[in-house]
């Protein structure tokens, strides 16, 4: 009864390749391994999650596999104790978070935490310990970043500021007023204009894997790009904010820049740095669930959908994936398709490659 896996990838990406592996999980009860794996116990005729509270079994009775369905086609009975059959907690979890999100996503004004928490049938210090470990925000955060869409998108179109501020749910200007420079990095009115008054200080380098650019607003980085030609890189730049004044950097700025180069070059440094990050309340989400990546692991654009609460988003997913602006700060690199294969990446799956296998020690 040996392990079989979907597709070949999907114990790999969560951490859990070998038997030793999984082994450990087992006697160590990680619920993380919960969905990668479940086990067997050839003398109990079980089958467990690897989370599973009853005493250990001894290695030679325990079998592994890829799904329940496996193991009992392989005649075993579901364990009384863990419940192997039914979700785990973690898809519960995912599953009322989802629906929160959906719950502040569709409000006009944002629902308080006991509204959200009663929905999701817990305590409201439960409901925001849980919801902030599967989106990586606060519920309040959270509901400040869909807000925060919704002016991007009316400050887009073609109403006025004041229609877009009162579209977005606030009931007074005065209250967007104090929190637009955290929702949007600048005034409304600026953002309006391509950041028209809006300082952006950049700089052009080379690295290992071509040429460099990194620029930050006085809030922190908001463009870290690799490319072959640095024109090109700069071009991007004022493309996304055209009309945003442009400062070359000076000597304390190229010291930020030697510091993302040396991320580069050996990233076993870590690199992390004061981000001013301006995306949806979804890209958000995604952004924060990539940046708990470990280095030198990978993960798929799946796993990155089931994080968040949204396991049936993996082309938003991927696409909020694709939309990161900051190369190697937002490890979008460390996100990989279901068969371990490296999907396209904004700056060329050949710096998407080495930046894998510089992690790795290769």
């Amino acid at each position: 009864m040996g392990f079989m896996t979907m597709g070949g990838t999907r114990a790999a990406a969560t951490g859990f390749a070998s038997d030793a592996d999984r082994w450990r999980a087992v006697t160590e009860r990680d619920a993380r391994a919960d969905g990668a794996f479940w086990y067997s116990v050839r003398t109990t005729g079980v089958y467990c999650r690897p989370s599973c509270g009853a005493r250990p079994a001894k290695r030679a009775n325990v079998a592994f596999h890829a799904t329940r369905e496996a193991a009992e086609r392989a005649g075993f009975r579901p364990c009384k104790r863990c419940r192997p059959e039914l979700p785990s907690l973690a898809d519960r979890r995912a599953h009322a978070m989802a629906a929160a999100c959906r719950t502040i996503e569709g409000a006009e004004e944002p629902p308080d935490l006991a509204t959200l928490a009663r929905a999701a049938g817990m305590s409201r210090h439960h409901f925001h310990r849980v919801f902030k470990s599967v989106t990586g925000l606060t519920p309040k955060a959270y509901a400040t970043a869909q807000r925060a869409r919704r002016v991007r998108e009316g400050l887009a179109g073609a109403g006025s500021v004041t229609s877009a501020i009162y579209d977005a749910g606030f009931n007074s200007q005065g209250r967007f007023y104090a929190q637009s420079d955290a929702m949007l990095g600048m005034t409304p009115t600026d953002f309006r204009a391509g950041g028209d008054g809006a300082t952006i200080r950049f700089a052009l380098g080379q690295c290992s894997l071509g040429a460099i650019l990194v620029a930050a607003t006085d809030k922190g980085v908001c463009a870290i790009a690799l490319g072959d030609d640095p024109a090109t890189l700069l071009r991007d730049l004022q493309d996304r904010f055209p009309k945003a004044h442009l400062v070359g950097a000076d000597r304390d700025f190229e010291a930020l820049v030697a510091r993302v180069v040396g991320f580069v070059e050996a990233p076993a440094r870590g690199l992390d740095l004061p981000l001013d990050l301006r995306g949806t309340a979804f890209q958000q989400r995604v952004w924060q669930a990539l940046r708990k990546i470990p280095a030198g692991t990978t993960t798929t654009y799946t796993a990155v959908a089931r994080r968040i609460g949204a396991p049936r988003s993996v082309r938003a997913v991927a696409r909020a994936i694709a939309a990161n602006p900051v190369a190697v700060a937002i490890p979008c690199h460390r996100v990989v398709r279901t068969d371990g294969s490296l999907s396209g990446y904004r700056w060329g799956v050949a710096r998407k490659r080495e930046l894998i296998a510089r992690e790795a020690g290769g």
